[in-house]
């Protein structure tokens, strides 16, 4: 594998922050990489004492491979560190969150005003007797009663397990019963592209399959849609509003488990990731304020669901534990029409924008109008995250969005690592489309071979004044803990053990692939699952797909590898391309040219077909299993998640075109 991810793709273009943004920016000194690796522990420390704690830790760190707990001893409450400090600060009139709905619909939540509103939601919640060490399912809308609710559960002390809103009944009923969870809180629907999205007749549908732990289901009217009710369903405006505005925040030891969050793989029994308390919000505050260099005065939109980890980390946790001012948005981003982001940001005045490279390249398809026809000069800073950002999306970014001025930070990390992991810092690192540069201070990376060989530094002082003399690459892996590192998976150590620490015993290996160029710069090449075998060369699809959108006349491609019988694997590639470009064969042709000149002959698209729309998750992300089936000519696997699934079937008939 190393061999040949070393030999593809090279970018050059370099942009150095701007002087007058290093001078206001929270680290602009690069001294703080050598101090933070030179004792990591003693740094994560630091930080923590950042954070109000009822009682100090005795222990910093006990790590006993491959379990780690962070600041034993020391007891703490998340919602109190999110909430409470503030407003003992003399910040209660601030801001902290301002939320917009589809329609269009504006509110402006001050931290006192959230405070009250969480408080009287943790009595709710009390009087349905959950307790500390309870379990709550949330499947809402993406409405501040949503964040409310992830509070309010870590104010009394009981986990949440946050389902995203686009999940089916069966999904739902699956991470119900694994949690065992006490209580459902859920709406009777959210708005998507002028529809409405039925969420409490999927919790109905969940709970009939069988929910034995489910007590009572909590229900927010937004839309007031008609819904089917039982013994079991409680309305929130019945219930809520007549708690009492104070309720303690419960000390919680900070390896109190704090929430779940099931990842979605695409074959076996999601996992429940579990994430604990104090590391975790150690972890998220200190990077919100690294990575986004966020200032008191920031307007600050990470535009992921909370049903993601994204949305724990970065809309909730992190930003909310720094005192800032969040954006949530319910919609789509093309609702009512294609402008509606750039509309969200000029309105509100938005610094900060963190969304994801999917987007981004939808952006693209759309066209620059969009962007240009709204006011952008409020951003500063802009981030990617998600999966890997091709480096004509990053450019584009860079130029429609940012006007040339705003620093991208493109983010590596995942729900298993609960923080950014590796990310430019802002006032200090010269960026490269493309690449998300280096590990975070305290942040230990290594790359292995196939044999489990550390081919590079374990972290990144050593190569910043270019002592590797030549790109690398090979498997992504972390060799010493960091505070926000998953704890398990929810009742099933054993996997947790075999799915991350088996592979390559003594190292957490995140399942991704990584190229470490000349200087020490990391480019993330997706996961390890999306490596081709074509004729004995080890080639990345996210590679493909970044050449492909190199060409003018492509706006976003998925590529994935189909069986071959001569090569093992050929290369099966699916484009949309902007519009003014027409589609035909002599397109085609140049596109798997354009791929062949970038990379090589060897990755050369066997298949190219060129399409409306690909399947895609209501998040944005692109389904390749059922473009593996498509291509495969297989059944189409569970398409329940789709966005849109007359996608797929309109794909497959397609393709089945274009081969015959």
């Amino acid at each position: 594998m190393s061999e040949t991810i070393a030999a593809l793709l090279d970018e050059s273009r370099v942009f150095p922050p701007s002087s007058s943004f290093v001078k206001q920016a929270n680290f602009n000194d690069p001294a703080i990489y050598n101090v933070a690796n030179s004792d990591s522990v003693a740094y994560w420390e630091g930080w923590a004492r950042n954070l109000d704690w009822f009682e100090p830790w005795t222990q910093a760190l006990d790590w006993k491979r491959p379990f780690a707990k962070w600041f034993l001893g020391g007891k703490i409450n998340a919602c109190h560190n999110c909430v409470d400090r503030h407003v003992s600060a003399g910040k209660g009139s601030k801001t902290a969150i301002l939320w917009e709905g589809e329609p269009s619909d504006v509110r402006h939540i001050s931290y006192s005003e959230l405070r009250d509103e969480v408080s009287r939601l943790s009595n709710a919640l009390l009087s349905l007797d959950v307790k500390k060490g309870d379990r709550v399912c949330i499947y809402m809308p993406m409405v501040p009663e949503l964040a409310m609710a992830m509070l309010a559960c870590a104010r009394i002390g009981a986990a949440h397990s946050v389902v995203f809103g686009g999940f089916s009944a069966d999904s739902l009923h699956e991470r119900i019963n694994d949690a065992q969870c006490k209580l459902v809180i859920t709406a009777d629907g959210g708005w998507r592209r002028g529809n409405i999205v039925a969420l409490k007749k999927a919790v109905d549908e969940a709970l009939e399959m069988g929910c034995p732990s489910v007590e009572n289901v909590l229900v927010l009217q937004r839309t007031s849609n008609e819904v089917a009710w039982t013994d079991k369903d409680i309305w929130w405006h019945d219930l809520v509003p007549q708690q009492c505005a104070v309720c303690p925040c419960e000390p919680m030891d900070s390896e109190d488990l704090l929430f779940i969050l099931y990842t979605s793989g695409s074959t076996g029994k999601p996992k429940g990731i579990v994430h604990t308390t104090g590391g975790y919000l150690t972890g998220t505050s200190a990077t919100a304020k690294m990575v986004f260099d966020l200032k008191d005065d920031d307007i600050y939109w990470c535009t992921a669901d909370c049903g993601w980890v994204t949305g724990h980390s970065y809309i909730v946790y992190g930003p909310m534990a720094n005192g800032a001012t969040v954006v949530m948005y319910e919609g789509a981003p093309d609702a009512p029409d294609k402008d509606r982001f750039w509309r969200i940001i000029e309105k509100h005045k938005v610094t900060i924008l963190y969304t994801a490279p999917t987007a981004i390249r939808a952006f693209m398809k759309w066209g620059e109008s969009y962007p240009a026809s709204c006011d952008l000069s409020s951003l500063r800073l802009l981030g990617s995250v998600g999966e890997p950002i091709n480096p004509e999306a990053w450019m584009w970014y860079h130029e429609h969005i940012g006007g040339g001025r705003c620093p991208i930070v493109d983010t590596w990390w995942q729900t298993e690592t609960g923080q950014i992991m590796i990310s430019p810092l802002p006032g200090i690192t010269h960026t490269k489309p493309g690449s998300a540069t280096k590990p975070l201070p305290g942040v230990s990376i290594c790359v292995l071979n196939d044999l489990g060989e550390n081919s590079a530094p374990a972290h990144y002082a050593s190569v910043a004044n270019g002592s590797v003399t030549q790109s690398l690459g090979g498997y992504l892996a972390l060799n010493q803990p960091w505070p926000a590192m998953l704890r398990g998976i929810y009742g099933d150590p054993k996997r947790f053990e075999h799915v991350y620490w088996a592979r390559f015993p003594g190292y957490y290996f995140a399942g991704d692939g990584i190229k470490i160029d000349e200087e020490g710069y990391a480019w993330l090449l997706g996961r390890v699952d999306d490596i081709m075998l074509v004729a004995g060369h080890n080639i990345a699809t996210m590679e493909v797909e970044s050449a492909l959108v190199d060409h003018p006349a492509v706006a976003e491609a998925a590529v994935i590898g189909k069986t071959h019988e001569l090569k093992g694997q050929a290369i099966s590639a699916f484009v949309i391309i902007r519009s003014g470009f027409e589609a035909n064969e002599r397109l085609v042709n140049e596109l798997k040219d354009h791929v062949a000149k970038k990379i090589g002959p060897i990755a050369r698209p066997d298949d190219l077909v060129i399409a409306a729309d690909l399947p895609k998750t209501r998040s944005g992300k692109i389904m390749r299993r059922l473009l593996r089936d498509v291509a495969e000519g297989r059944a189409l696997g569970d398409t329940t998640t789709l966005a849109d699934p007359n996608v797929v079937n309109a794909l497959k008939d397609k393709y089945e075109s274009s081969e015959g």
